[in-house]
């Protein structure tokens, strides 16, 4: 079974809601992680209500460093999208390795204000970006691509937008 991580910055909503997503989707086919560069120490609470709401246990989840990761006796990943949004605005980490790696900026639904409707709109928006990018890389064959084509499409799916 392959492993995929997902890298965010505080490993609090858009990482969490991938590592979930993906790990639902993909059972079976992959391992899902994520992890941030500066993690906030535990997940948000709306990417958790969200995520129970669709009928996710949330009881796993936990905000963690990018560094539980990169040791010498860690799991071995084969897939790192990052999903910071704005790389002006955000520190993504770099991931030294041979993974195969792609950028899936996804706006960052912690950072939203208002009323608690609002703000879950934001995570609902982040959810289905994600969802939707997960369920197109779900869609290739990726045991039988060329590494140049997959690393094309993974990047193109990182553009997608609703």
């Amino acid at each position: 079974m392959k492993n995929v991580l997902f890298l965010c910055t505080g490993n609090s909503a858009r990482s969490i809601l991938a590592e979930a997503i993906m790990a639902k989707q993909a059972a079976g086919r992959f391992n899902s992680f994520s992890a941030g560069s500066k993690p906030k120490g535990v997940p948000h609470p709306v990417a958790l209500k969200l995520l129970q709401s669709k009928g996710y246990d949330t009881s796993h989840f936990r905000s963690k460093s990018w560094d539980e990761f990169t040791g010498a006796n860690t799991t071995k990943m084969d897939f790192i999208f990052t999903v910071c949004g704005n790389a002006a605005k955000e520190t993504c980490p770099v991931w030294i390795g041979h993974p195969m790696q792609a950028h899936w900026g996804i706006d960052d639904p912690a950072d939203a204000t208002g009323s608690e409707a609002e703000v879950l709109a934001e995570f609902e928006i982040a959810y289905s970006r994600m969802r939707r990018r997960i369920d197109a890389f779900l869609e290739l064959p990726v045991e039988k691509m060329e590494p140049a084509e997959l690393k094309k499409q993974m990047v193109a799916i990182g553009k997608l937008h609703d």
